[in-house]
């Protein structure tokens, strides 16, 4: 059986805006331990490593250091509190639907590979009715390895019947394009996403502006070698 080429996308800030959902819940933690709430404009500098960093991210932008005892309890309140809403205020981005749609046309396998817990992953895909369209969903769960660990994403790749060797990483950060380098793989990125830097001086081979885009680029970086120094 032939191995299928394959689109493999993180989730956050990349397919969709999810800060909203993901700082209502940080702000309910922060709330409760009696620090004032942050806000959504903080996003870009917070979210994008998991839930634990995100946590340790908003009490050292408060003034609060954490113990590891009390991290641990605060990240399974977050979890649990998250996945009560995981996307209420959330949307995909524009254009996300149609790249999907012309990338399976054009015979590419679609995956997602994300940090995000396996659970709240796929409440967020249901939501928004897209799960059904992955032939492979990887949380940070889901295997003994998360990004920037590149078995994370080989393994998606994998379990979704890809092509290791036509396969492209669409992202949003550095956790991404490492992802991606140290595997060998190409990378995709977009500009809107959750990045302390603007993503373009983390060197991905393309950076796409809309999805609209993505296709044509998809078939571009697939069509050369990338070259890093």
């Amino acid at each position: 059986m032939s191995l299928s080429p394959i689109v493999v996308f993180d989730l956050d800030g990349t397919l969709a805006e999810t800060a909203p959902d993901i700082m209502r819940t940080l702000n309910v933690i922060l709330e409760r331990e009696g620090l004032s709430p942050l806000p959504l404009e903080r996003a870009r500098e917070l979210v994008g490593a998991g839930a634990r960093a995100l946590i340790e991210r908003g009490f050292r932008v408060s003034g609060r250091p954490l113990d590891e005892e009390t991290l641990e309890r605060l990240f399974e309140d977050f979890l649990l509190i998250y996945a009560e809403d995981v996307a209420s205020n959330s949307h995909l981005y524009d254009g996300v639907l149609e790249a999907m749609e012309a990338l399976a046309e054009d015979g590419y396998a679609l995956a997602v590979c994300t940090n995000k817990p396996i659970l709240h992953t796929r409440l967020i895909l249901d939501h928004f009715g897209i799960a059904s369209r992955f032939a492979a969903v990887a949380g940070r769960d889901s295997f003994a390895f998360h990004k920037p660990d590149p078995r994370h994403l080989t393994l998606t790749i994998e379990a979704a019947g890809g092509d290791p060797k036509r396969a492209v990483m669409i992202g949003d950060s550095r956790t991404d394009i490492t992802t991606a380098r140290a595997a060998g793989i190409p990378s995709i990125c977009v500009p809107f996403g959750y990045t302390d830097v603007p993503i373009e001086e983390l060197s991905p081979d393309l950076v796409i502006q809309h999805f609209d885009a993505l296709p044509g680029a998809v078939r571009q970086v697939l069509n050369q070698v990338p070259v890093h120094s």
